[in-house]
């Protein structure tokens, strides 16, 4: 099997006879075919099969009623106790609602979650996730940006619909609850399929791939086709490679230096890695609120592979620096 990872480069340095990278801020002429056991080659687009290139360059629809020509923002709402980076800051109605309008302000996506999922974490059974999400969702609703319920469990997930969220991101891509696909293809509502391994009690115990940039495109391959032949189309599935989730730091490393293969699968990559271990591991630094910049830097290199979505806890820093990336790259502003 032949895997296709366009070589992006921005519009500034747009060459003769690009494509546009997804119908997106990028353009390439130029990609990588990837094949297991086998030296990556490079051929120019003009002998790529016509539907490599459709699935390659095409346009993504809105996902969400998000645009997807343009990089957008995520911003993480963790109504947990004992969630990585913010646990227990936003417990409540009252304190999850005034940090939802400080994010609604540059956020395009908010991502309420009532179960940690960090490495190491617990199942929170399913009446106490949805008397944690339940509420907030109905009451962030009113900011008037789309919502996403960041959960494993269809229960859970079918509640925070009623309660207003219109997205479902669920970590384990369809792979925890058998009555996921049925909700979601239900309520006809957007879903962000995201590749890990094991549960988060034990993804982070000697994680081991034949080719962690392969074995996770085929995994999420695998799970986009489950989607489908649920009844969620194509046009309403979003991809994430699941960084720090059952991975070292050589492997998130990989997978960010690969992150245009995702393209291939012809759906928009959402890319989440604000303050995770790996980056305070690279930069030397164990408190985990002051990983903003390297959160931003590998963000950003995202977005140089025209990653559509970046799940952020830095809402306002991060739209500051992809509004003046955009600005000096050529892409829109």
């Amino acid at each position: 099997m032949e895997y296709h990872r366009p070589i992006a480069v921005t519009a500034y340095n747009k060459p003769e006879g690009a494509l546009p990278l997804a119908g997106g801020w990028l353009w390439f002429s130029e990609v990588e075919i990837l094949s297991r056991g086998a030296v990556p080659r490079r051929v120019a687009v003009r002998d790529l099969a016509g539907e490599v290139r459709d699935r390659l360059s095409g346009a993504r629809v809105p996902f969400g009623g998000v645009v997807m020509d343009r990089p957008s923002i995520m911003g993480i709402l963790n109504v947990t106790p004992d969630s990585f980076s913010d646990g227990g800051r936003f417990v409540g109605v009252e304190a999850a609602f005034e940090q939802a309008r400080v994010l609604a302000a540059k956020a395009d996506v908010l991502d309420i979650g009532g179960e940690s999922t960090r490495p190491g974490a617990d199942e929170v059974n399913i009446a106490e996730e949805i008397a944690r999400i339940a509420p907030v969702t109905a009451a962030v609703r009113f900011l008037d940006v789309p919502i996403s319920i960041d959960t494993r469990k269809a229960v859970v997930a079918e509640a925070a619909l009623a309660a207003g969220a219109t997205i479902v991101n669920d970590v384990s891509a369809l792979g925890f609850d058998a009555g996921m696909p049925r909700v979601v293809a239900g309520a006809g509502a957007p879903m962000i399929l995201m590749h890990s391994i094991k549960t988060p009690a034990t993804m982070q115990i000697d994680p081991v791939y034949d080719d962690v940039l392969l074995d996770v495109f085929d995994f999420l391959a695998e799970r986009v086709r489950m989607a489908e032949a649920a009844g969620i189309p194509r046009e309403r599935i979003m991809v994430d490679p699941g960084i720090g989730f059952g991975k070292t730091v050589v492997h998130n490393l990989t997978l960010v230096r690969g992150l245009s293969l995702f393209h291939d699968l012809g759906v928009p990559v959402l890319l989440g890695v604000s303050r995770k271990r790996f980056i305070g591991e690279l930069a030397e630094e164990p408190v985990i609120d002051r990983r903003m910049p390297g959160s931003l830097a590998v963000a950003l290199a995202g977005v140089a592979q025209g990653v559509q979505m970046l799940r952020v806890h830095d809402v306002v820093e991060t739209w500051q620096a992809l509004r003046l990336w955009m600005a000096v790259n050529g892409g829109l502003v």
